[in-house]
């Protein structure tokens, strides 16, 4: 039977990517809290010391952005300077600018309205967009066993550091799992699993590797998706670390 094998990755909130999207989801609620007919177009950026909030916003409220998105920030974790992030001292720019003239014709009043046809039909869009896909009966969330184990990790990976129990870890990290279909597209095991996450500079890989396997692999990944049956004994995977990146191996076949 030929392999099958099929990767997906999760990012924690404090990486870049999901920081932005939290900053602009934050704006986008304080927004429509206060005033639920906001036109809210807004993209975030961000590098290091630095985030820039941009778009196209049409509302009646008013929010605070500098404070919105220092407390979001805050929350992720950015706390310290040597985080390479500072919720308090961090800079933030904003460059926002209504919604254009040519959008908000066709939003505030549809062609179809403007056609004369039902009254329903009088609400516009300002953007067209596709999305496709379908719910999987692999797990209970209906996602597939590959990316729903992804988010797992890198929830219980921001669990065990905002509770305290591994306190040298820091906001950013990522994960990423491989797993393994049969003929039949079931998911049967457990290829490899890379755990990367952002740390104290001072904590050893020999502690990372322990805590990683104890507080996040073991308290997620079902043993029964890892461990292979040779010589009549059940022999579980192997972790190697590199750099800062904890990567299981469960193809390793030795203890």
């Amino acid at each position: 039977m030929e392999k099958i094998l099929f990767t997906s990755e999760s990012v924690t909130e404090g990486h870049p990517d999901k920081m932005c999207d939290a900053i602009s989801d934050a704006i986008l609620d304080a927004l429509m809290e206060k005033d639920p007919m906001s036109r809210v177009a807004c993209e975030t950026a961000t590098t290091t010391g630095l985030v820039l909030v941009m778009g196209e916003i049409t509302t009646n409220a008013y929010v605070d952005i500098q404070k919105i998105v220092r407390d979001t920030i805050r929350e992720i974790g950015y706390t310290r300077g040597k985080y390479g992030f500072d919720a308090d001292t961090c800079a933030v720019i904003t460059a926002i600018d209504e919604q254009s003239a040519d959008i908000a014709l066709g939003v505030d009043k549809a062609l179809e309205a403007k056609m004369g046809e039902d009254e329903i039909d009088a609400i516009g869009a300002g953007d067209q967009g596709i999305q496709f896909g379908y719910a999987s009966n692999e797990t209970e969330e209906y996602m597939p066993y590959a990316i729903n184990m992804a988010h797992k990790l890198a929830r219980q990976l921001t669990k065990i550091r905002k509770d305290g129990t591994l306190k040298y870890l820091r906001p950013d990290g990522k994960t990423q799992v491989t797993v393994e279909y049969d003929e039949a597209g079931k998911p049967i095991r457990i290829d490899a699993v890379v755990c990367s996450t952002q740390h104290d500079p001072d904590v050893t890989q020999e502690q990372i590797h322990e805590d990683i396997k104890k507080y996040v692999f073991d308290e997620i990944i079902p043993a029964d998706m890892v461990a292979f049956m040779m010589e009549k004994k059940w022999v579980t995977a192997r972790m190697q670390i590199q750099m800062h990146k904890v990567i299981w191996d469960p193809q390793a076949r030795g203890v």
